[in-house]
């Protein structure tokens, strides 16, 4: 489902306190959030979570992102949370609780 860059501006705003996107990002978010793929590869500190977040924001229904880093998935999830965005991670730690509520969203 394509969105606007109003949409996506609008979720990074309200959401996350940016003012606008960084450079190469609201590309990658508009061509995600319009369901093409896409391989973004960008240095470390350029927003790369953004890229995945807004549209998983824009999109409302579950979203899911691999990552082979536990601690970053705990800190986004945490920063997410933060926001008041409904996230978990599921890592090879995982109860079987955390994996049903996850499961049932």
């Amino acid at each position: 489902m394509p969105h606007t860059s109003d949409s996506a501006l609008h979720v990074l705003r309200s959401t996350f306190g940016h003012c606008s996107f960084r450079a190469g990002q609201a590309d990658i978010v508009e061509a995600v959030a319009s369901g093409r793929d896409v391989l973004a590869i960008l240095p470390t500190g350029a927003g790369k979570s953004i890229c995945c977040q807004v549209p998983a924001l824009l999109d409302g229904g579950p979203t899911l992102v691999v990552s082979p880093l536990i601690a970053l998935m705990q800190d986004q999830v945490s920063a997410l949370q933060h926001r008041g965005v409904a996230a978990i991670a599921l890592t090879s730690a995982s109860s079987s609780s955390d994996r049903s509520v996850a499961a049932a969203r």
